[in-house]
């Protein structure tokens, strides 16, 4: 038998971030991440005691029960891939996020034009860099959550990040 588990309480602690930061990577809305993610919890602290650490990393058990909540709610809420909530209908452009739905963060031009960027992309586009980028997660870590191998995470990966060149020249972001 190997080492116990954590308390939930510090699982809790330990990946908060790891887990809001994911959510709202993929749906880019502060109250929706808010509540998705505080679900994700309830969730996992009511099966914890079912969680196998020798099946797999907390960190990889959270990141699965986030995903299938990121499904579940994009089913109920019938969102479709390529159709944003963040697109002004009229001109089908990137809206600026409002100071009342988003952190502070969007304060340097930057952090704005990457969120212009991110709702460019696909749900599985924006899932796949969120997990590389703000999750850290290495591609092995990425592939047993998409169900798929690591090279194969590393070829997506690069076909996005050429995608993105070419969004972000195309829309005039990141000009400077």
């Amino acid at each position: 038998m190997g080492a116990e588990k954590e308390s939930f309480e510090a699982v809790y602690e330990k990946f908060f971030s790891y887990i809001y930061n994911y959510i709202y990577g993929q749906i880019l809305h502060r109250e929706r991440a808010e509540d998705l993610v505080s679900d994700i919890f309830m969730k996992a602290m009511n099966n914890y005691d079912r969680f196998d650490p020798s099946r797999a990393s907390v960190k990889t058990w959270l990141a699965n029960i986030a995903r299938n909540a990121l499904i579940d709610e994009y089913r109920k809420n019938s969102i479709r891939q390529h159709v944003s909530l963040d697109v002004d209908d009229e001109e089908q452009r990137p809206i600026e996020p409002s100071y009342e739905d988003e952190y502070s963060i969007f304060q340097e031009e930057t952090e704005k034009e990457v969120y212009q960027l991110l709702t460019m992309l696909s749900e599985q586009e924006r899932e796949l860099l969120t997990m590389i980028y703000f999750q850290k997660m290495k591609n092995d870590e990425v592939g047993k959550v998409l169900g798929i191998n690591a090279k194969a995470v590393s070829e997506r990966h690069r076909r996005l990040l050429v995608k993105c060149r070419r969004i972000a020249g195309d829309a005039g972001l990141f000009a400077d």
